[in-house]
């Protein structure tokens, strides 16, 4: 009886050590909330800095080693590089997830594709992923030099450049991913998270007016600052009253609500009423100032109906407070 329970728990022991090991995370990682990672994958390395420049790619390889289009960019930067061990999944499948996940959580694309070969010069092709890697060098070492390297063995590869315009900053967002080798899949995701510019440093002009409102039919007056909880314009507004009355009188035939907007702070029937003030103080201003007819602007509040980001932040109810120009 005791040579069988020697030889039961040899056989324990002996699985035991035979059981693969469930692969984790390198130690002190923080994985970014924006983005979901796919299933199985693990960090393998991580590089955080406050503040660095990132030059994001938009276009294809255009030339030996350049790309003629890109975002050039500054911010916070996080870097974090995934494995993927195993040959039940491919590199177009994890490509996949990201592009649908991606843009159910509403990014806009600003270039995607995938390449299977060595030779394509498309966006999310090994040259092309080259090329942005040498103006986004990894300036720490680990696992992700396997990506920065590549291999004579390695399979396709493709990449997504993403951006979300969120309350607090525009973050962008490139996801690339390679088949390192047949049971290896490397992703290297670099979000960018841009600092928001100072309130009332960021004018609207007359060029980019034109453009939201061809596009959109509406526009964001930037600019246009308040006293606090009144409707009398601050002086730093000239900058971009000067900018309105220009697209106004480059555009005679085009007729504008001008509409105001607050935050969700407050009674309603207060806030509508100073939304309202607010764009009749800019209606009044662009008439009886700068000599826009009288009857090409008409103005309305519409208090906390109309909010771009949610109320609950500082950042979300400052983007809600604003005056819009409506084409009617």
């Amino acid at each position: 009886m005791h040579k069988n329970f020697l030889a039961a728990l040899a056989a324990i022991c002996l699985t035991l050590t035979t059981l693969p090991v469930t692969a984790q995370d390198i130690d002190g990682v923080i994985e970014h909330p924006m983005i979901k990672r796919y299933p199985g994958q693990v960090i393998a390395w991580q590089h955080i800095e406050n503040y660095q420049p990132y030059k994001v790619a938009v276009g294809p390889v255009t030339g030996y080693r350049a790309i003629g289009d890109w975002i050039e960019t500054e911010g916070r930067v996080t870097r974090t590089f995934y494995k993927y061990e195993g040959e039940d999944r491919t590199y177009s499948e994890v490509y996949k997830n990201y592009l649908d996940a991606l843009t159910a959580e509403g990014f806009e694309m600003l270039g995607s594709g995938m390449s299977a070969d060595r030779k394509g010069t498309a966006i999310g092709s090994r040259q092309w992923m080259e090329v942005t890697f040498r103006e986004n060098p990894a300036t720490k070492p680990g696992a992700v030099g396997t990506m920065f390297s590549g291999t004579s063995s390695s399979g396709g590869a493709g990449a997504i450049v993403a951006r979300k315009e969120r309350a607090e900053d525009t973050a962008y967002v490139v996801v690339y991913v390679e088949q390192h080798s047949k049971n290896y899949i490397g992703t290297l995701i670099d979000i960018v998270e841009v600092a928001a510019a100072e309130t009332g440093l960021v004018v609207v002009d007359a060029e980019a007016m034109g453009s939201d409102i061809d596009e959109y039919g509406r526009v964001v007056l930037g600019g246009i600052v308040f006293d606090f909880d009144k409707a009398t314009l601050k002086a730093e507004s000239k900058a971009a009253l000067d900018a309105i009355a220009e697209y106004l009188n480059s555009n005679p035939a085009k007729n504008f609500y001008v509409v105001g907007h607050t935050d969700s702070k407050g009674g309603f029937a207060y806030n509508s009423k100073l939304s309202a003030d607010r764009a009749r103080t800019v209606t009044d201003t662009l008439k009886q100032d700068y000599g826009i007819a009288p009857d090409r602007l008409e103005a309305h509040g519409v208090g906390p109906l109309v909010p771009t980001f949610s109320n609950n932040s500082d950042a979300g109810r400052e983007k809600n407070r604003r005056v819009e120009l409506v084409e009617r």
